[in-house]
């Protein structure tokens, strides 16, 4: 069995994990980041870099080189609803130095974290390092075990952050109690190729019972079927080439491409979830991001609020954590930081849950777009509004100052 002992370990290489810990390894905090994966490869994760996360790249001096990775520029947020184009949002006035949302893949971006999160001699990253335990000593978090290729490896540290996502196993061996909000729907996730002449930008679009998305990830499509929620068994008992005729039906242009989707195998199911919760920490160990609370696919602002969450973290923790001393109260304040836009934003998805996705999925024959939307689309102040809340979010956080 091999030992490590850090300040802070990090259990999760998401966007949340990897942001704080290169948060805290420029802040001269010793921190380990444990992913259970070999590398940051996954299909079917956000790809939506937003305003307010291309801000905290600039507040780092490295928006410029982020920028040069390949990616898509959206400007506005618009959708069909049958036939009619709706504006959502218009993200080109808002007041920061990139006024778009960066289509980007997400490994892209996680490697980019990590690669400057190296530079810093207090950071390590152990890849295929699941944890599995967790180390309690009189009540306090300690440290963990986790299962690696070589074998079992334990990492002592003063501080254990939970970033390992939805259904967080850290979580949920700290005893940590979830309260679910529930959401209407779940995804079915495929991909299609890209073919010269297909569009550039994302397309969603809403029509009686159906919602299909369409992500340009400039060699394919990732595809999103809307489904409600728990109707997988119907989809699949109607057949594949059911399925295909409604892929086709939706993203005309990629007709003669539907027999790409060779068998469900290909179609990945994401269960959405909408839930937080009630204490993001015990002595030891604060959970952040997905595993502090699962967001609805709507707007895209899960990664977001993930980044955010380490960035406050990273604000409140990192003297504590170089001092050695790292209380409950300090724990507790970054929870009080962040519960009140996790909450404002929860609440806004699942009013749009309700008004919009659930009765688009319901829709019969005579299917026009919801009020709420039609009002959007009619008003250009609202879609800055939207922008704003979309972009930049609720409290949105700024980078600190480094070791002072």
């Amino acid at each position: 069995m091999r030992s490590l002992t850090t300040t802070c370990c990090i259990a999760g290489g998401g966007p949340a994990g990897m942001m704080l810990g290169l948060l805290l390894a420029r802040a001269g905090v010793p921190v380990v980041v444990l992913e259970k994966h070999a590398d940051f490869l996954r299909d079917f994760r956000g790809d939506t870099i937003h305003p307010s996360t291309l801000e905290l790249m600039h507040e780092l001096g490295l928006l410029d080189e982020f920028l040069a990775l390949p990616h898509q520029k959206t400007y506005q947020l618009n959708a069909l609803f049958g036939e009619r184009r709706m504006r959502i949002a218009d993200f080109s006035r808002l007041p920061v130095r990139a006024p778009y949302v960066a289509f980007m893949p997400q490994w892209d971006f996680l490697d980019f974290l990590a690669r400057h999160a190296r530079r810093y001699p207090h950071f390590e990253l152990s890849m295929q390092a699941e944890v599995e335990e967790l180390l309690i000593e009189q009540g306090k978090v300690r440290g963990v075990r986790a299962t690696t290729p070589s074998g079992a490896l334990t990492v002592q540290a003063d501080l254990i952050i939970a970033a390992d996502g939805r259904s967080s196993r850290v979580a949920a061996r700290a005893g940590l109690v979830v309260e679910a909000l529930g959401a209407p729907m779940d995804v079915l996730w495929f991909r299609l190729s890209r073919a010269a002449g297909d569009p550039e930008e994302p397309m969603g679009r809403f029509s009686a019972g159906n919602i299909f998305l369409m992500i340009n990830r400039t060699g394919h499509w990732q595809c999103g079927y809307v489904i409600p929620k728990g109707a997988l068994a119907g989809v699949q008992a109607a057949g594949l080439p059911a399925f295909r005729a409604q892929v086709a039906r939706y993203a005309p242009f990629a007709a003669a491409r539907v027999d790409e989707i060779a068998s469900w195998d290909a179609v990945k199911l994401l269960s959405v979830a909408v839930d937080r919760l009630r204490s993001w920490h015990r002595p030891g160990l604060l959970a952040i991001g997905d595993a502090a609370h699962a967001m609805s696919p709507i707007g895209g602002v899960g990664i977001n609020l993930a980044i955010q969450d380490a960035v406050a973290c990273a604000n409140r923790l990192a003297a504590p954590l170089r001092a050695g001393v790292v209380t409950d109260a300090d724990l507790a304040a970054v929870q009080a930081r962040r519960a009140w836009p996790t909450v404002a934003t929860q609440r806004l998805q699942l009013i749009m849950q309700q008004r919009v996705v659930r009765a688009v999925l319901a829709g019969g024959e005579e299917f026009a777009p919801p009020l709420a939307v039609r009002v959007l689309n009619a008003v250009p102040l609202l879609q800055g509004l939207t922008a704003r809340l979309i972009g930049i979010g609720v409290r949105p956080e700024h980078v600190g100052s480094a070791v002072p």
